[in-house]
């Protein structure tokens, strides 16, 4: 590459969904490496995430010839994650079609999310078909009270553990009287995290018809990136059993 003109910038970006910020850096590590290619990645709060790209060379023609193949690659590599070009389904609107399909109605209730479950399934246009209501059920009493959780069970297991989250699922559903319910309920830190439950402890529930699954799970990062974390595998937990019921 010459150093006595002007330099030609050459920007692509590849846009995913249904992945993570740490699955991508792991994916990309060896092209984030070439002096010759900028890497970037950005997460939007529509749960897509763009790996911005840029090469620069004397000409653009250069420049293209740098960036084109790394393109290809890591299209290659993401081929099941790709968004459209012209339309991104994100994850809440695959969730809210399915519900759309059956004829499904869903509420949730959230404690370290915060509301924040809510506000992504609600970005879908035309979500009231489907989305009845919505709690954010931060203490225990208000565990009792809203979505009337056992005091034996938050005395026996505490507010962050899979039979409070069960509770949370089936009282969400009773309460909003729908047929679908997502619970959360977890420690987003930095405080509040002991040996036994460490910051990153998260408990998923989802009613279906009668029928609660709750998962649990070990997130990393800060306060905001576990509770987005959450909010993603949740809906994922929620598409997932949608599915396998059908």
């Amino acid at each position: 590459m010459g150093t006595g003109t002007s330099l030609v910038k050459r920007n692509r970006n590849i846009r995913l969904i249904n992945i993570d910020k740490e699955e991508i850096l792991e994916k990309i590590s060896d092209v984030m490496k070439l002096d010759h290619i900028e890497v970037k990645s950005e997460l939007l709060n529509t749960g897509e995430l763009i790996i911005h790209l840029s090469a620069t060379g004397d000409t653009e023609e250069e420049a293209k010839s740098l960036i084109k193949p790394i393109v290809k690659e890591l299209k290659e590599r993401f081929k099941d994650k790709l968004a459209a070009a012209k339309e991104v389904e994100t994850l809440e609107k695959s969730v809210v079609k399915l519900l759309e399909k059956y004829d499904l109605s869903i509420s949730t209730s959230e404690s370290c999310t915060g509301g924040l479950l809510a506000g992504r399934i609600i970005n879908v246009a035309g979500v009231s078909e489907v989305y009845k209501e919505g709690f954010v059920t931060y203490t225990n009493k208000s565990k009792r009270k809203r979505l009337d959780v056992g005091k034996s069970t938050l005395k026996k297991y505490g507010a962050v553990s899979k039979q409070t989250a069960k509770e949370m699922a089936a009282g969400t559903a009773l309460a909003a009287d729908t047929d679908v319910a997502i619970s959360v309920t977890g420690i987003a830190g930095p405080d509040g995290g002991t040996e036994e439950k460490p910051v990153g402890l998260v408990y998923i529930g989802v009613f279906l018809e009668g029928r609660v699954t709750v998962e649990e799970y070990h997130f990393s990062g800060d306060r905001q990136q576990i509770r987005e974390k959450t909010v993603e595998e949740a809906l994922k937990l929620a598409k997932k059993c949608i599915m396998a019921s059908r």
